[in-house]
Order: structure tokens, then C-alpha cells, then sequence
């Protein structure tokens, strides 16, 4: 039985309104990616996870990302600061990704203490306006985050002991930027720790639809295409284009970015439209 795959990457607020107008626009060219029967979200990604399986509509979703910024939009870099403090826990890894896991979630949680990031409170209050749904749906949805302790990667779903509130915070606590998530006793950062994706995850299902908006294999983080290359499945990996691209911008968590992002995202879909549903059936 043919098992569908559909992962959604880390990009911040602007990967989100880019994936959601991606999607919408696949959709209403007759090829609705939401179908899958297993969906991985990582970072920004797990958002749009959990949006497109709560049951609101795509075209509903694609229409939150259009009005411009409010006051409950705070602004957000990852600046210069942050880039450094993920190169030197690169360079301290020596390649192994679990290490740079442990290095940067170390010192996440160091600077979270240190007042350097939003309080836990105030992320979620962030997160939670951006879910259409608290509650895990009657769907294969799988959520990424990166234990601090050990550096691996954990997944969480519908059926365990974790909430998708608490889930979806923990895969987007961004290293640095946003404070590390305690959860039954363990602290977790960003799923894209690990990989931008964590497309090997979709082990099972083939063929696989990758939405990427940042795919940079780095060191020992390895991209969505060498993940399903190994796995050797049927894929597609979409990237932004030169468009998306510049309506993304260089701050990926610029809330006034996200109406041009989602546009972009769905103008770029009729480009991809035959390749989709040619793979996807």
C-alpha cells in the first residue's frame, strides 16, 4: 500500500507564510498535499503541520498570512550574535550532529537564564496565536525537537505523553533566539538542530513532497535530498525561488515579511504543479 509522505521545514515566520501559499496553491490547482499520510514538521514547519491537520481549510490558513503585522507580532533577529554562537558549535561538533545538539542547546539554555531571550510564558503565548488547534489530530503527524542533555533527536506524535501545544513550542525554540522547552523533566530546542527538515523521517512513505525554505546541508547537517537519496524513494524537495526569495528577505522572523512570503509562495506553486501531481498521484 503506497504511503505518502509530506515534510515541512524550518524558515521562521516567513517559511510559514511561504508553505501555507505553497500548499494553497497546489491545492487549488487539484493537487492537495495535505492528504499525506504521514506529515513531519520541524521548527516553523511543525506550525503548518498542525495547521493543515486540525481540520481548517488551506484557503482559510493562506488568508491569516495576508494582513500586515500587529502589535502582537514582536519583531525578531537571528542576528549576528546568534549566526556566531551556531558556527562555534558547529566547529565544536567535529562533525558528530548529536554534539552540536548538546554544544548549542547548552548554550541556549545558558543565555535563556541570562534574560538574553523571550520568558517560556511569552513563547507560547507567541506560538499558541499562530495554532488553529491545541490538541493532537487523528492523523500521522510527527513533531521534531533536540533533547539538550543528549543532543538526539526526539519525535513526537498523537498517542504519547507529550501535548501538541508543548510539541510544537519545543520544535520551535530556535537556539539563542527563543528559550530552550522543559517537558516532563527535559528541556528541548529547535527540531532543525538536527536538520532543516529531518526528511528521514518519512522512512516508509514513498513518494515524498519536501516544502524546504532553508535546505543547507552543514556540516553534519545533511539536506533533504542526501536524506531521501539514502532512503531511496521518490521525492521532491521545492526550495523558494528567486521570488520567494526576495520577498523572504535576509530576517526570516519579520512578521512584515510574511504577507509577500505567502504570495510569493503561491505564485511559485504553478510552476511545480506537473512535477507534484505526476509524483503524487
Amino acid at each position: 500500500m503506497t504511503r505518502r509522505g509530506l515534510v515541512l521545514g524550518g524558515g521562521g515566520i516567513t517559511g510559514i507564510a511561504w508553505e501555507t501559499g505553497l500548499l494553497t496553491g497546489l491545492a487549488e490547482a487539484g493537487v492537495d498535499l495535505t492528504v499525506a499520510d504521514r506529515v513531519i514538521g520541524t521548527s516553523a514547519g511543525s506550525i503548518v503541520g498542525a495547521q493543515v491537520t486540525s481540520g481548517v481549510g488551506l484557503e482559510e490558513l493562506y488568508r491569516r498570512q495576508l494582513p500586515p503585522p500587529t502589535d502582537t507580532d514582536p519583531p525578531a533577529r537571528i542576528g549576528v550574535g546568534v549566526v556566531a554562537q551556531f558556527a562555534l558549535g558547529l566547529l565544536a561538533s567535529r562533525g558528530d550532529v548529536e554534539r552540536f545538539g548538546r554544544v548549542l542547546g547548552r548554550r541556549a539554555v545558558r543565555l535563556a537564564a541570562a534574560g538574553r531571550t523571550p520568558s517560556v510564558e511569552e513563547r507560547y503565548a507567541q506560538v499558541r496565536r499562530r495554532l488553529t488547534s491545541t490538541t493532537w489530530p487523528e492523523r500521522d503527524l510527527v513533531v521534531t525537537a533536540v533533547e539538550v542533555a543528549t543532543g538526539e533527536l526526539v519525535r513526537f506524535g498523537p498517542g504519547g505523553d507529550v501535548g501538541l501545544e508543548d510539541a510544537v513550542n519545543a520544535s520551535c525554540a530556535v537556539p539563542c533566539v527563543y528559550p530552550p522547552i522543559p517537558i516532563l523533566g527535559r528541556t528541548y530546542v529547535d527540531g532543525g538542530v538536527r536538520s532543516g527538515t529531518n526528511a528521514d523521517l518519512a522512512e516508509g512513505c514513498d513518494p515524498v513532497v519536501v516544502l524546504a525554505p532553508a535546505d543547507r546541508g552543514v556540516g553534519p547537517l545533511r539536506s533533504a535530498s542526501r536524506q531521501l537519496a539514502d532512503l531511496g524513494v521518490a521525492h521532491l524537495v521545492i526550495t523558494p525561488d528567486a521570488d520567494a526569495r526576495a520577498a523572504i528577505g535576509r530576517n526570516v522572523l519579520d512578521p512584515a515579511a510574511r504577507p509577500p512570503s505567502a504570495r510569493a509562495g503561491h505564485a511559485q506553486a504553478a510552476a511545480w504543479v506537473d512535477r507534484v501531481r505526476d509524483l503524487w498521484g
